[in-house]
């Protein structure tokens, strides 16, 4: 009995990688062939499912369903144009400074090189940053002159793409006003195709884990942001409002945006100074701390319960499959997919108890 429960295990298993890994590879061409349709309407039901609470505290000041939605949409349309006017044009002018400024800081930095390598010679250590140095320069400062000479060429379509943009902002907006509207009834009508032991478990997790997650990370960016931003002002950082976003919108990418984020800032100041640089890290690292073991804690309530290891893997996975959009809807994915089975198992055990005990 015992060995032919093993071997169901060992099929189990064994079957189990090549199913995953095939379905996996469907997933991954079936959004590749619809990528800008599953694109825009993946959009579309993340901003239906964050202005979904809003609606509902206009409901309770006794408005109806349709007039909610206009008036939230409308502040929605209101605060992205104020955004617009007045945010992006400093984001992209401070962008085109950072990139003619890069050359600059890396001559500078290869003088900085220069020192360290005196003070290690004084000091008798087998240290020689010139050639690594002058490699990293010239890599990177041809990069930097081959994006910049490309700029005017590719006007053209960068017009074509922003209009594409505009275009495809559009339609997620008028299906988010859609999927508030009637999004509901749609899913009933999805979910009432599944099993009904399946139907309640996998609905509350997905949103349990949709709410805490896209909640918690905007919050959490929208903080380093803020934090960020007079902290660098304060330590006269170069293009600090750029920098602070940068790290904040990093913090969107789950497990590893926030090291890259600080990483990828760190290494731009460091062109130009490396004690500014050490300054710009440490202000960051302190508030990623408290951001992590103070206000995530609270937000996210360990929600998801996934090992970091597999919170990795599906991170990877997301990738691979959808990119960017793969990479921030894997993690809640994954704990919907745990909280579902978890609910399952939990009520199939409650109900073996009273057949055992009978």
């Amino acid at each position: 009995m015992r060995r032919s429960a093993s071997v169901q295990n060992l099929l189990f298993y064994g079957l189990g990688g090549p199913i995953i890994a095939l379905n996996a590879w469907v997933l991954s061409m079936l959004f590749r062939y619809f990528q800008n349709p599953i694109t825009i309407l993946s959009c579309a039901a993340i901003v239906a499912f964050l202005l979904n609470y809003p609606v509902k505290f206009f409901e309770k000041v006794h408005l109806n369903r349709t007039q909610a939605v206009i008036i939230v949409l409308l502040v929605t349309l209101t605060l992205f144009v104020v955004l617009g006017v007045t945010l992006v044009p400093i984001l992209i002018d401070q962008t085109t400074q950072l990139l003619n400024k890069i050359p600059n800081w890396l001559a500078e930095s290869q003088a900085n090189l220069q020192r360290f390598e005196i003070i290690a010679r004084q000091r008798r250590l087998p240290v020689d940053f010139t050639i690594v140095g002058k490699q990293i320069n010239d890599n990177v400062e041809l990069y930097i002159k081959n994006l910049l000479q490309q700029l005017p060429s590719n006007a053209v379509g960068f017009a074509g793409s922003l209009l594409s943009g505009i275009l495809n902002f559009v339609l997620v907006v008028v299906l988010a006003f859609y999927m508030l509207l009637y999004g509901k009834q749609v899913w009933f009508g999805l979910t009432n195709l599944l099993p009904s032991n399946v139907r309640s478990p996998l609905t509350n997790s997905l949103r349990l884990n949709f709410h805490y997650f896209f909640l918690s990370q905007i919050l959490l960016a929208v903080f380093m942001t803020g934090c960020l931003t007079p902290i660098f002002l304060i330590l006269k950082v170069p293009f600090a409002l750029l920098f602070a976003i940068i790290i904040g919108i990093s913090q969107l990418i789950p497990f590893i945006g926030a090291t890259l984020g600080i990483g990828l800032v760190t290494l731009l100041v460091l062109l130009q100074s490396w004690w500014l640089a050490v300054k710009v890290a440490i202000a960051a690292l302190i508030m990623q701390q408290i951001k992590d073991n103070i206000l995530a804690p609270k937000l996210l309530n360990d929600f998801i319960g996934l090992n970091p290891i597999w919170i990795f893997v599906a991170i990877l996975m997301g990738f691979e499959i959808a990119g960017l959009l793969g990479t921030l809807v894997a993690i809640p994915i994954a704990g919907t997919i745990k909280g579902t089975y978890d609910a399952l198992k939990t009520c199939k055990e409650n109900k073996s108890v009273p057949e055992s005990q009978s």
